[in-house]
């Protein structure tokens, strides 16, 4: 019989009086009703978009009432909508907002409900100095002034790589907005207007209004019959103005002595350190009244948070003082306060949660979280901890993580935005999270990676919430054995029953910048291994208006996963992304609206993505695999908008084809088993192609071993050999020799590796026996293996042993071509480049260290908008530059990116030359360079009368920053 569907819920539009389309959605997500608004003169000509706030049933209870700047009456500038990573309206939700320039300008909201209280969302430009400027804009109630409102923009504006800084110079801005809160002093009844104005632009020159949430604040809640009071009687400074932490440590001490609440009174209070509780009670007048927050101005890794003890052989592996230690802490109680911090950086070891430690039996209710690292960071072995009823906002990382080891735990009907990183995460590291839930939250705008997301875990619920506007590198909901720690050997893998029900995503899943595609809005990955063994279920699923696609698979296959009621309503690029092999049943998967229509599944790996037919599904059939991945064009109502291809990578294929299902077919078409031929390029063929292993060690993939840099490297898993990695070269081309490198600093070791070639990926011939190769650093830990004339797509090093580490290690794999007649490769030029030709162009780089995505082929892509950084504090530093062939050098050109983003620096370099990349001579000697933007950031150094295959910059010093930066290495003839 087929299942019977469940009555349909409503959704509704964003409420502008602009035009706009009303919709229903139900569990399949169909859109049945549609009705229009006329617009308004003086309001906003704004694009509707769906509002993660009026999704009936699902998702967070709130107390206010949101409105959007957009839709409301405003003399300012609508910005968007624009989902484009480092744009202002791209972090804006419904990615939306009005820009306000000029004294006068204003955004001024209607109350459709009575409110005395108020916050709203805002951006600021960042100073010059990357402190962060103050400023203030006008309140006004029904056209009176009330008040000047206090706005910042000191926590916002991050750049650089992970795990980013505070330096304008740095490329990446980021994380735009903050919010503030004020009261009104009154209660103003329905129809009251209220205007955010501009009064001054003398300390900033525009202010970007998001959106504005107004509530009825109750008044404050009386202590407690019996509480201990932290003012009246432990002396706490309700001003503010004094330290409090060891107030509040013997307030919380007595309390757990006596079995007594401790009761925090209305007042703002500094805490320059966490306070650790254990067994009690520690409550507020309520989070708008009673307030904690401050830092400690000279050890800046302590702030203000309440703590559970530290279990020992847990998730925490810092020092731990003596009244932190011993736990988890059991039957605490948190409720009604606000923890407002101060925190402005990210720095991954600093202490500077709002609730961390570990808390058995413990709960955590109605608090208000803002600007500190993570709101709750719990490092487990705990058990039985729940968070609800909350607001978490404005954090400079997760919003809440259960860290190794967090058992039967929760999240339930807390509001999460504007998080640094995964709005709700599970990363069990070393011990199994088993039966925790995600229930009932509403997670808006994380600023980088996933709304929702479990690494690893067993049993887990992620159940009536709604997710929305991701922002990068990320999804709305992600499900994978990712990230250090997660595996079967520690028994942290994916397992047991995954439940993810009744959920709803809006316009989730975002580009991921070092991927350079499309993530999708519910996707799966088995980068440390394979899911396999558990059963994960998606049920009763919104996927609405995804930027890209709709359910994606990559980095190792995934199998037991079955979608049922689903449906896929807009979608950026396709409904389905197979960049790796998986095992899917679909029943009632419903698919419309998507950008690529005519071919709605893009799927390269063939025949090892297999989805089992259960009938009642649409939308969805109709495969490609064309090496191109489609600018995504984003849907508004169902009505898709503008767009054209881009050149992508090309897609994985899968070490080991998989067998197709012999259950009902799928109606998609199923795709070659492998992707077309392209032209593999000259020089070294294997860089930046698509690569795989049988095997990897934790965040040490098989793409490291392609990416140019020599310092990251590909691990296969520990005691395991034989191990292989595998080059799609991307078409069959001659090859005639293969070196592998290890990191420069690694000490001496042999391992025994043979190459073998394939045409098809499927039949191998040896091209080079198996033999022990001795990589040694005073050779530059180097091997370099020389093959017979052969042509291959497909190039396999196996590896059988190591003497240095139990398994197979590879920094760099490089592959050279000779091209359809496998003649050798030149050892000298044949011709010499016209002047003005870079001869560096595209050429192979490889450094000593970088951080972050900076890697040294960005200094060699012809953009000086991207660039290499060097490890941090380390000097001296290198980039080297393979030009292939002994070539005449006369003249270098070094560039770093241009005004206004970088100020001027001086680098002390020295410039090196090799024939063989063995012995080097000094072409320039060391000295110092100044890169000034009066002179387009550019340094130009005479090398006369050099021969050279390999150059080579040493850095020794940075006057703007602790490493080596360059943005282009060119090489000319004169």
């Amino acid at each position: 019989m087929q299942r019977q569907r469940r009555p349909q819920p409503r959704i509704r539009f964003r409420n502008g009086l602009a035009a706009f389309t009303a919709v229903a959605v139900g569990a399949a997500g169909l859109f049945t009703a549609a009705a229009v608004t006329t617009a308004a003169p003086a309001h906003a000509a704004a694009v509707p978009t769906l509002s993660p706030l009026d999704v009936p049933a699902r998702g967070a209870t709130v107390p206010f009432k949101e409105q959007e700047a957009e839709y409301a009456a405003t003399n300012g500038t609508v910005i968007g909508p624009e989902r484009a990573y480092g744009t202002l309206p791209s972090e804006a939700s419904g990615r939306q907002a009005v820009t306000l320039d000029a004294p006068g300008e204003y955004v001024e909201f209607t109350l459709t409900a009575p409110a005395n209280a108020m916050s709203f969302r805002y951006s600021l430009p960042d100073s010059a100095d990357g402190r962060g400027r103050d400023a203030s804009l006008g309140l006004l109630v029904d056209g009176v002034k009330l008040k000047d409102l206090p706005v910042t923009s000191k926590y916002g504006w991050y750049y650089g790589g992970y795990p980013f800084n505070n330096n304008p110079g740095d490329t990446n801005p980021h994380h735009f907005y903050d919010e503030t809160r004020t009261m009104f002093g009154s209660s103003l009844p329905t129809g009251t207007r209220i205007r955010l104005q501009v009064t001054s632009t003398a300390q900033s020159p525009t202010f970007t209004v998001d959106l504005a949430d107004f509530e009825q604040v109750a008044a404050p809640i009386a202590a407690p019959a019996g509480a201990i009071d932290v003012v009246a009687d432990f002396g706490a400074d309700p001003t503010g103005a004094a330290d409090s932490t060891a107030r509040f440590q013997a307030a919380v001490d007595a309390g757990q002595a006596q079995g007594r609440t401790v009761f925090v009174p209305p007042g703002s209070f500094t805490l320059y350190d966490h306070v650790v509780v254990d067994g009690v009670t520690l409550a507020g007048a309520g989070p708008w009244y009673s307030v904690l927050g401050g830092r400690d101005p000279v050890n800046r890794n302590r702030a203000a948070g309440i703590y559970g003890k530290y279990a020992p052989g847990g998730g925490y592996g810092g020092a731990v003082r003596p009244h932190e230690s011993n736990g988890p802490s059991r039957n605490v109680i948190l409720k009604d306060f606000a923890v407002i911090g101060d925190i402005r950086e990210r720095v991954d070891d600093d202490q500077v949660n709002a609730i961390g430690g570990a808390m058995s039996n413990s709960t955590v209710d109605n608090l208000w979280i803002q600007h500190t690292k993570v709101a709750a960071w719990m490092d487990g072995p705990m058990d039985r901890f729940t968070l609800r009823n909350s607001r978490i906002l404005d954090q400079t990382a997760d919003g809440v993580n259960f860290h190794t080891g967090v058992t039967g735990s929760t999240v339930t009907n807390t509001f999460v935005r504007n998080t640094g990183d995964d709005g709700l995460a599970s990363w069990p590291e070393r011990v199994p999270n088993v039966g925790d839930s995600f229930t009932r939250n509403t997670v808006v705008l994380p600023i980088l990676a996933n709304n929702i997301v479990t690494y690893g875990g067993k049993d887990f619920t992620i159940s009536d919430n709604v997710m929305a506007d991701t922002v990068t590198n990320g999804g709305g909901l992600h499900i994978a054995n990712r990230y250090p720690g997660v595996g079967s050997g520690n028994g942290t893998a994916v397992a047991g029953t995954i439940t993810a029900a009744r959920n709803t995503l809006i316009r989730t899943g975002n580009s991921d910048y070092n991927w350079n595609f499309g993530v999708g809005a519910i996707w799966f990955s088995g980068l440390n291994e394979p899911i396999r063994g558990a059963h994960i279920t998606v049920t009763d699923t919104d996927v609405l208006d995804s930027s890209y696609a709709a359910i994606h698979t990559i980095e190792g296959s995934s199998e037991g996963i079955e979608f049922t009621n689903t449906t896929i309503d807009g979608a950026g690029t396709y409904a389905i992304q197979a960049q790796a092999a998986a095992d899917m049943r679909f029943t009632h998967v419903t698919a419309k609206n998507i950008a690529q229509s005519a071919t709605p599944t893009h799927n390269c790996v063939g025949a090892g993505f297999k989805v089992t037919d259960g009938g009642g599904n649409s939308g969805w059939s109709g495969s490609t695999c064309s090496g191109l991945w489609p600018a995504p064009r984003f849907t508004y109502g169902g009505r898709p908008t503008g767009g054209t291809p881009t050149p992508s990578p090309t897609p994985s294929v899968p070490t080991t084809p998989t067998t197709p299902s012999p259950s009902a077919p799928s109606p998609t078409t199923t795709a070659p088993t492998t992707p077309p031929a392209c032209d593999p390029g000259t020089g070294n063929l294997a860089r930046g192609k698509n690569t795989t292993a049988t095997s990897r060690n934790q965040t040490y993939t098989a793409a490291n071993a392609v990416d140019g840099d020599a310092a990251t490297y590909w691990e296969s898993a520990n005691d395991a050999f034989p191990q292989a990695l595998t080059v799609d070269l991307c078409a069959v081309t001659g090859v005639d020799s293969v070196t592998a490198r290890l990191p420069a600093s690694w000490g001496a070791r042999t391992q025994t590796l043979s190459v073998e070639g394939s045409a098809d990926g499927t039949a191998f011939t040896t091209l080079a026996p198996a033999a022990g190769r001795t990589f040694d650093p005073a050779g530059g830990n180097a091997v370099t293996i020389g093959l017979p004339r052969s042509n291959a797509r497909f190039v396999r090093v196996t590896v059988t042993g190591n003497t240095g580490w139990p398994a197979a290690q590879l920094g760099e794999l490089e592959i050279r071509a000779t091209g359809a007649t496998a003649t050798p490769t030149p050892t000298t030029p044949t011709t010499t480049p016209p002047a003005g030709t870079n001869l560096l162009a595209g050429k192979p780089l490889t450094a000593t260290g970088s951080v972050g995505g900076y890697g040294p082929g960005q200094a060699a892509d012809g953009d000086t908008g991207s660039y290499w950084e060097s490890t941090g504090h380390a000097f001296p530093q290198s980039l080297t530059a393979d030009l292939g062939a002994p070539t005449a050098v006369g003249r270098l050109v070094l560039k770093l990116p241009p005004a206004p983003a970088w100020t001027a620096r001086t680098q002390t370099l020295a410039v090196l030359a090799s024939t063989d990349g063995t012995t080097w001579t000094t072409a320039r000697a060391e000295a110092a360079h100044r890169f000034d933007p009066a002179t387009g950031n550019t340094v130009t150094l005479a090398v006369p009368g050099t021969t050279a295959r390999h150059l080579r910059l040493s850095f020794t010093g940075n006057t703007g920053w602790p490493a080596a930066q360059l943005a282009e290495f060119e090489a000319y003839t004169s």
